[in-house]
């Protein structure tokens, strides 16, 4: 699901020192993920005819922070597929885009190079992160030094139709690791993805998208939040078969809530970093229905072998960790019914950061998105 709206950030002078080697004690290296998990993917129903299905999107920050100004080049460790893709367990791949770099403070464009000291072969502001290589903070295609550097990665995979093809359940993960090389530091990620034979399809009206429009400074509060109007979506699943399943959202945009409970999703941040708001999706069991059934009543579980809630009709958000799911037995504590077809409506809050906490020199865009995870029981 994505949501877009316009405010505005700021451009601000660059200004960078020669490049250094450090000592591995004077910086660390951390990333805001080390898990990326991809979610569980229904193998049984394919709703086109491509040769690979694409698994989604998954974001992380990285970042770098030395006590001394160091050259601050970083390669990505990990099995390449082609020359644009990594190998990602069986007929699987995936990709990964570095963007939104920041160095000391100031944003940078960033240069592709295959080995420490090189001059870079590509230089832009955003880059597809290749095998074999490594990126670096450039000013007109000089690499640069600094003390503290961050950036967004954006990683994407991909899985083969014959990958989908397996019978029983199965986990997939692939490692690689960020090296530092001048910085003497390094960090592993994992990515995962989970196949399962259950089939059930979500879909979201409109695409999944929401657009709250174009706003001026005037819309807006400059000391308190600001509760946009609400917007309507409508969701549906399908299933080949009635099926006991449950709902939870992965956050896109993860980290950049300004109030990050549960069921409340990032909406990106300005161009300083500072955060934009949140938004939420509600789900009113009055606006459900599913088959044959007279009427719907919610429950919703801690995930696992918990208990589930008291079946209820009282409305509730689509959170990360918390199931979500829906019978036809008021009061009951069993858990979900088994259902085939389900639709409900759902309505998407966004709130907006006070005006006093945020960059407002130049536009930007909210940045909103999340993706739906079916949980099959």
């Amino acid at each position: 699901m994505n949501l877009s709206r316009r405010l505005l950030a700021a451009l601000v002078p660059l200004a960078f020192t020669p490049l250094a080697w450090a000592s591995a004690d004077d910086c660390q290296l951390n990333l805001s993920q080390p898990v990326l998990d991809f979610g569980l993917m229904n193998r049984a129903i394919r709703t086109d005819s491509a040769a690979e299905r694409n698994l989604g999107e998954r974001r992380m920050s990285l970042n770098l922070n030395c006590s001394t100004p160091t050259d601050m080049s970083l390669f990505y460790r990990a099995i390449a597929a082609t020359a644009e893709r990594f190998h990602f367990a069986e007929r699987g791949t995936y990709q990964m885009r570095i963007r939104d770099a920041v160095l000391d403070g100031q944003s940078v464009e960033l240069g592709l190079i295959a080995a420490v000291g090189q001059p870079p072969g590509q230089t832009a502001s955003q880059l597809m992160w290749r095998p074999d290589h490594g990126v670096v903070a450039v000013q007109a295609g000089v690499p640069l030094q600094g003390r503290t550097f961050s950036a967004q990665l954006e990683l994407t995979a991909w899985v083969q139709e014959q990958g989908m093809q397996m019978r029983d359940a199965v986990t997939w993960e692939a490692n690689g690791v960020f090296d530092a090389v001048a910085a003497g530091r390094n960090k592993e990620v994992t990515l995962r993805a989970r196949f399962a034979p259950a089939a059930c399809v979500p879909a979201l009206s409109n695409g999944g998208v929401v657009d709250f429009g174009t706003l001026t400074i005037n819309d807006l509060s400059a000391d308190k939040i600001t509760p946009l109007p609400p917007r309507s979506l409508n969701l549906r699943v399908a299933c080949d078969a009635p099926t006991a399943f449950a709902l939870i959202m992965h956050d896109n945009r993860a980290g950049s809530a300004t109030d990050d409970s549960d069921s409340q999703y990032g909406l990106g941040t300005d161009g300083r970093n500072n955060r934009i708001g949140f938004f939420s999706l509600n789900l009113d069991p009055a606006s459900a229905s599913a088959d044959n059934f007279a009427r719907l009543y919610r429950t919703d579980s801690a995930g696992a072998n918990a208990a589930w809630s008291s079946a209820s009709a009282n409305p509730i958000a689509l959170a990360k960790t918390r199931y979500l799911s829906f019978t036809d037995s008021a009061g009951s504590s069993a858990g979900p019914a088994m259902i085939q077809n389900f639709n409900t409506g759902v309505t998407v809050d966004a709130v907006i950061a006070p005006l006093n906490s945020l960059d407002l020199s130049n536009a930007i865009d909210l940045d909103g998105a999340g993706t739906i995870e079916i949980i099959y029981l």
